[in-house]
């Protein structure tokens, strides 16, 4: 009887000694007990914005608990909308003038609104650059009965191009020959002389006009005056910008532009508190994000609403409102 009363007290006393360790654990659970995966769809390997969706989720996994966040390379800014609203990407690196048609419903997302779209924040610019190597052709204008290279079939070039040529008094399909071609068809294309202009939509400076600009001078039209007024007004993702003098060879003074941004996006559906931590980890790594590319050093947080063309999650709102941003 006394053997068997000193193995139940034995017994209780485990018990006990089990249910405290569960307490206190359940008041510190283990890191990445409870995972939230984010997966980042960014672009080609090539481009910038894969190394940046990178060290994005470089900085997330090791700055936020239970955050397992992963980069992937996708056919960027439209592919990366419907892969958000198929469910498989949780942030995603697109531009500025693609997020407001998604939200809006207009042009490649006609009928088909995505209304659960939500901003992070705005990353650096995409200037236009509209190329010639004709010394002629210094206005927008001039580009009548020119030919043209307006970007791929289907992408975001050729849709900027025609809203910056009816602004500035010229109808696409009339007035210009648009040529449909990818940026390093429409690059060969300038050196080859089989086009006369390009649209480009890249950062200054861009690699490829470089290249043609290291054996001829190149012109670079500006868009400014009553144009860039016109832009400015009617699209909210447009903003100003200024390729500065000597960027390229032959461009021996600045050129005012506008510019579209690279943005990060999300879903409505992802937690307020966890958004906040997202954007707000970003800004305070900033070291890490300019390590991935050039172009980081551009990410902060008082240029994060430029160009913001949809509405802020609310875990973003509320970061930029902490630091008298919004």
């Amino acid at each position: 009887m006394i053997r068997n009363t000193k193995l139940l007290v034995l017994l209780l006393a485990l018990v006990l000694v089990g249910s405290i360790t569960a307490s206190c654990s359940s008041d510190a659970p283990e890191k990445g007990s409870k995972q939230q995966f984010i997966n980042i769809g960014t672009g080609g390997t090539a481009g910038t914005y894969f190394p940046l969706g990178g060290a994005f989720a470089e900085i997330w996994n090791s700055s936020i608990d239970g955050i397992n966040a992963t980069a992937q390379s996708t056919g960027a800014s439209v592919a990366n909308i419907n892969l958000m609203r198929d469910g498989k990407l949780e942030v995603a690196t697109i531009q500025n003038d693609i997020a407001y048609y998604a939200e809006s419903g207009k042009l490649m997302f006609e009928g088909d609104k995505y209304s659960d779209i939500r901003g992070l924040m705005t990353l650096y610019n995409e200037p236009i650059q509209i190329v010639s190597l004709d010394k002629d052709v210094k206005t927008l204008k001039d580009l009548k009965g020119k030919k043209v290279a307006v970007g791929a079939v289907g992408g975001c070039v050729a849709e900027n191009a025609k809203q910056i040529l009816a602004a500035a008094g010229l109808d696409f399909e009339n007035d210009i020959d648009a040529r449909y071609l990818s940026f390093s068809e429409a690059a060969g294309g300038l050196k080859d002389k089989q086009i006369d202009a390009a649209f480009i939509i890249a950062g200054a400076p861009t690699a490829a006009i470089q290249d043609i600009a290291a054996q001829h001078d190149v012109v670079i039209i500006p868009i400014e005056g009553e144009t860039a007024s016109t832009l400015l007004s009617e699209y909210k993702y447009f903003t100003e910008y200024t390729i500065p003098a000597n960027t390229y060879n032959g461009q021996a003074e600045e050129v005012k532009t506008l510019t579209v941004k690279a943005m990060l996006i999300t879903t409505s559906k992802l937690d307020e508190e966890l958004v906040y931590q997202l954007v707000k980890s970003i800004y305070e790594n900033h070291d890490r994000v300019v390590a991935a590319h050039n172009v980081g050093k551009y990410i902060t947080p008082e240029t994060g609403l430029q160009g913001m063309s949809i509405m802020l999650h609310p875990g973003a709102e509320r970061y930029f409102k902490e630091k008298g941003l919004k």
